[in-house]
């Protein structure tokens, strides 16, 4: 393991206890998380993304093994220890009536503000730096239950940060916000690693965006465990394809991504170039229609910057030419 590592796991298993009956859901997880590095941990529905995550919080205890944070097992920390040292965000939508962001922040100071919570310039200067950090300075008056789900999460993000661990955990931090919304919090977090230098560790549903911003991945599935590395280490290797697989899916390692298999229902020829043409074929992709220049093809589309010609008419606009190749080969098929 890395000497820079904050937190080392070593033949770690999770699962749940009940009296005699233990249920067992991941078990010799050998891993590091090293500060100033964003790791994502992805895997199936059903993997046991959840679970190891709240094991990592303290939430549950290890059915074996050990998870040392800053030199230290994990179960020898108190709750109160443990409050400054991991910061946690959950997914769970949260629902408060009559608390503004500024007041949620500053629950971030709660480990170090005791039994009254009387908050000191220090303590307030800290919240302050965090709403700012996070950028909704424009936000802290506002109630907790008027705010959009981005901003609900950004606030949940400067508590964390308010709380001043090195260390903060998030519970899948992009769900139920739009696509803008989650690139903008995953490059948040990925500026309190590379700047602040904080160990950020988030599970996440959102694949193909943590394969473009994360430093690190856990894959887990049940079948291999946690397997870890870059992004680029864990798509050349085949592990990220073998963790996804599903039929009519496959991962291209290149581009980083998932495409949809359709089955092939016919190949066309496309004259022309640039982004009208491009735009044309990945239309026909998705109904199942190649484009293949290099050889003969059962059709030919025509693309100019007036129109699309196919079968000797022209068409305006690119759903109108995929419904008429989309026909044609419907009428090939049947006959």
């Amino acid at each position: 393991m890395s000497p820079r590592s904050s937190i080392i796991i070593s033949d770690l298993s999770t699962g749940y206890s009940s009296g005699r009956h233990v249920s067992t859901v991941t078990s010799g997880i050998n891993a590091s998380l090293i500060p100033g590095e964003l790791t994502c941990l992805l895997g199936p529905n059903g993997a046991g993304k959840s679970t190891l995550l709240k094991t990592l919080c303290g939430f549950l205890r290890p059915l074996s093994g050990n998870i040392i944070i800053n030199g230290r097992n994990i179960t020898e920390y108190s709750d109160h220890e443990l409050a400054k040292v991991i910061g946690v965000v959950l997914t769970e939508r949260i629902h408060i009536a009559n608390m503004s962001v500024d007041e949620l922040v500053a629950l971030g100071r709660s480990p170090y503000t005791g039994f009254f919570g009387r908050m000191s310039l220090h303590d307030r200067k800290i919240v302050d730096e965090a709403i700012k950090r996070v950028g909704i300075e424009n936000l802290r008056t506002r109630m907790i239950h008027t705010l959009s789900d981005g901003e609900r999460q950004k606030t949940m993000i400067a508590k964390a940060l308010a709380q001043e661990t090195p260390v903060i955990f998030l519970d899948e931090p992009t769900a139920f916000i739009d696509y803008p919304g989650k690139v903008e919090i995953m490059q948040l977090l990925a500026r309190l690693c590379h700047e602040g230098g904080k160990t950020v560790f988030l599970s996440t549903h959102d694949v193909e965006l943590a394969l473009q911003i994360a430093d690190r991945i856990w894959l887990i599935n049940k079948a291999e465990g946690v397997k870890t590395g870059s992004p680029e280490d864990l798509s050349l290797s085949g592990d990220m394809a073998r963790c996804f697989r599903r039929e009519g899916v496959r991962f291209d390692p290149a581009a980083g991504q998932f495409m949809i298999d359709n089955v092939c229902r016919g190949h066309v020829n496309i004259k022309g170039s640039g982004l009208r043409a491009e735009m044309v074929g990945k239309a026909l992709k998705r109904r199942g229609i190649s484009v293949e220049n290099e050889n003969p093809a059962q059709a030919v589309i025509e693309i100019n910057e007036e129109a699309y010609r196919f079968d000797g008419r022209d068409y305006n606009d690119i759903a109108s030419i995929v419904a008429a190749v989309s026909a044609f080969f419907d009428a090939e098929r049947e006959n």
